[in-house]
């Protein structure tokens, strides 16, 4: 398949296409779904989309790249699965050895890690050396069903992509509102001015996805350079936890309104 299937997460393609046009892939993303969602189908499609020279963007599917990483035989790529349950520090340490050995067929070597939120804790730490210091042109994309099982370290380190709750849009990720939210935090807003803002800003379930949408990028541009507000590396990743929380909340159908407002106290502390 080519990204351009994908038509019921529009903003998600949109904003990877983009990426993948202008040079932007990030070297390690966390794609997270319930399990009823084939994960590992998205995955490959979108190194179809990073590796396709005919189609760049979204894959054509038809090529020699697209046929290969269709069937599991495209040379630069890694694909890494549970043992017995759980992916072991040996499995993560064997992945690093490949991925330090120059690529042969492109530019890029591609690590898909299934089950990525069975990894032992010492498997973490270990991916961690790999996050933190990549080797030029390595992408590493995790499957995930519960990022919760996942160090803090790790998530900082990687853009999540949640399948099955994207808006459905393409219109831009817009960060005006999370970030007058932020500032209205930082600064020691009163509460009723706080919730006052979220009933206006957030009218629906669907408006407060995209509010954890922009708060969980806007917390890594925070990660990523100089924080424009007074919030330290650990209390960012913590932020980065409680808009997780949040988002597990929504999914278990708790009101959106009760779910806005119990972040921002969060956040606030």
């Amino acid at each position: 398949m080519s990204l351009r299937n994908y038509q019921e997460w529009g903003l998600l393609i949109d904003r990877l296409y983009k990426a993948v046009i202008s040079g932007n892939v990030s070297h390690a993303y966390i794609v997270e779904g319930d399990s009823c969602i084939d994960k590992e189908r998205f995955a490959k499609d979108f190194v179809k989309a990073i590796l396709c020279r005919e189609e760049p963007g979204y894959g054509c599917d038809q090529c020699t790249v697209c046929r290969k990483i269709e069937h599991d035989n495209y040379e630069d790529m890694y694909i890494v699965r549970a043992d017995e349950m759980s992916l072991k520090d040996a499995t993560i340490s064997g992945l690093q050895a490949k991925l330090k050995v120059r690529p042969t067929a492109g530019e890029r070597n591609i690590a898909l890690i299934c089950d990525a939120d069975t990894m032992t804790v010492r498997a973490q730490n270990r991916l961690l050396k790999t996050l933190e210091e990549p080797s030029p042109g390595t992408v590493l994309i995790l499957l995930s069903e519960n990022t919760e099982n996942l160090l803090p370290t790790i998530l900082s380190r990687c853009i999540v992509l949640r399948l099955g709750n994207y808006v459905q849009n393409t219109e831009e990720l817009n960060l005006d509102f999370p970030r007058e939210l932020m500032e209205m935090i930082v600064t020691g807003s009163y509460f009723c001015d706080l919730k006052d803002k979220l009933d206006h800003g957030v009218r629906d379930r669907k408006e407060a996805f995209v509010l954890l949408d922009g708060l969980e990028r806007l917390f890594r541009e925070y990660l990523l350079s100089d924080s424009p507000v007074s919030l330290r590396k650990e209390q960012i990743i913590e932020d980065i936890n409680y808009v997780e929380a949040a988002r597990r909340d929504l999914l278990a159908n708790v009101n959106y309104k009760y779910a806005m407002r119990n972040l921002v106290l969060k956040i606030g502390g």
